[in-house]
């Protein structure tokens, strides 16, 4: 075990809630991520603790509480400002089935740093003794660069399949290798993945997409170990061009920033039939809103992507009645989606074959697009004419109105300046004129 000196600066708000916690006599830790994060020198905001005094004695301490997890021993501290902070009683496992666990109170540290997954995650710290725990030698693997278990490998797979993916998205993350024996055990828990509850998988995806810069990594160690194959079938082939797609579309950094997430979700399923991923998605618990509109992304995208690469690799100019064009078919929402993921395809491919002005082209005719989004008549509901404009000039109701006002369109995607109200009705009389010959004929 090694315990010693170490200078971290948790929030004071978190001391301050464990200075409390110690003043009435429980022990109590900085644990987790934050003390991993802190030691590597990254950035951390959610500083976890982890306390001998039970969850009952810590909501009677504590004025503002949240029991966010009560049954696991977790509960939400509110500080003055009514930021929430994790506060866990020190415990052991009892049971296991490889989704959930039932806990035990009463143990000690050592017990409770026993139970975690990766050794990175099992170190604890006291700012006000300034020391560390660190009884599995984590900060030696941090040193090392190690993805490692903590105790037995395959028992702490068992115990919980998740941390498999965990172990990998961390590896990842960091840049780690992962030990042997560490892998081999992620191996041998491929075929049990099932287990997991679909909202886990999908929320470890997700976390993939936010934190990790080259999803490709972890998505390729998903693949290899056969976790891919049990989890998601329809990606089981997916090749490493459409995988490294993923690290040229940039991680969210902020939550503004979440249709980043997105993009990369749309880019990994990009080899898949739409309806397919969206099946997937949908299994994987993703929300209806975000599968729904991968699936019509991929669908429009698919559409325009190869003239779009074509023409952007110089093969003939890009015209204006091109870019209208484009934007028509995948829609103004879904000009940014389009562009990126044509442009993540082409940075995957190392297109060295290209012009060498590929990528300003791309930039090019994305501001290009972008202001036809703004300006120009590309949707039915941008015509200058509708249905009731149409009965007025005579046209009885009926399916005729729809391929009347989509042929309408495509005149004005040609020539912008036809989106006045009296060449369209002359145009939509002539066709309707057209379509009852073709009928009666």
């Amino acid at each position: 075990m090694s315990t010693e000196f170490y200078p971290l600066t948790p929030p004071k708000t978190v001391v301050a809630i464990l200075r409390l916690l110690e003043a009435a006599g429980h022990e109590t830790w900085c644990v987790g991520g934050a003390v991993r994060d802190a030691l590597l020198g990254h950035e951390h905001l959610d500083w976890d603790l982890a306390t001998a005094a039970t969850p009952q004695q810590v909501r009677r301490l504590f004025r503002r509480t949240i029991p966010v997890g009560i049954d696991f021993g977790t509960v939400g501290v509110l500080d003055d400002a009514g930021v929430m902070h994790e506060v866990t009683t020190f415990r052991r496992d009892v049971k296991t089935d490889g989704r959930h666990a039932v806990v035990e109170f009463g143990a000690s540290l050592e017990e409770d740093l026993a139970r975690r997954d990766l050794t990175i995650n099992a170190i604890a710290f006291s700012p006000t003794a300034g020391v560390i725990r660190d009884p599995f030698e984590g900060r030696m693997d941090l040193e090392r660069r190690v993805i490692r278990a903590v105790g037995d490998p395959d028992q702490r797979m068992r115990e919980d399949r998740l941390r498999a993916l965990r172990a990998i998205r961390f590896a990842a993350r960091f840049g780690f290798s992962i030990d042997a024996a560490t892998w081999d055990a992620i191996v041998r828990s491929a075929p049990h993945l099932g287990r997991l509850s679909p909202e886990r998988v999908q929320q470890e995806l997700n976390k993939t997409m936010q934190q990790v810069d080259k999803p490709s990594i972890a998505l390729e160690m998903w693949r290899r170990s056969g976790a891919l194959g049990s989890l998601l079938p329809a990606l089981a082939s997916v090749s490493d061009s459409t995988l490294s797609m993923l690290d040229v579309l940039r991680r969210p950094l902020r939550p503004s920033q979440d249709r980043r997430r997105v993009h990369r979700l749309a880019a990994l399923f990009s080899e898949c039939e739409p309806n397919d991923a969206e099946r997937a998605l949908k299994l994987l618990r993703f929300s209806n809103s975000d599968a729904e509109w991968i699936a019509q992304t991929l669908e429009r995208w698919l559409r325009i992507a190869p003239e779009l690469e074509a023409a952007l690799n110089g093969e003939h100019p890009v015209s204006d009645t091109d870019i209208r064009k484009w934007v028509a078919t995948v829609g103004r929402l879904r000009v940014p989606a389009a562009w990126r993921l044509s442009a993540a395809r082409a940075g995957a491919q190392k297109l060295s074959a290209m012009s060498e002005n590929w990528f300003g082209a791309i930039h090019s005719t994305y501001r290009r697009a972008l202001q036809s989004a703004a300006r120009d008549a590309v949707e039915l509901a941008d015509l200058a004419v509708d249905g009731d404009d149409l009965r007025s000039a005579g046209i009885p109701p009926g399916r005729a109105y729809g391929v009347i006002l989509r042929r309408l369109l495509d005149c004005v995607i040609e020539d912008p300046s036809r989106n006045v109200r009296e060449w369209l009705l002359q145009q939509a009389t002539q066709q309707y004129s057209e379509i009852k010959k073709r009928i009666a004929d």
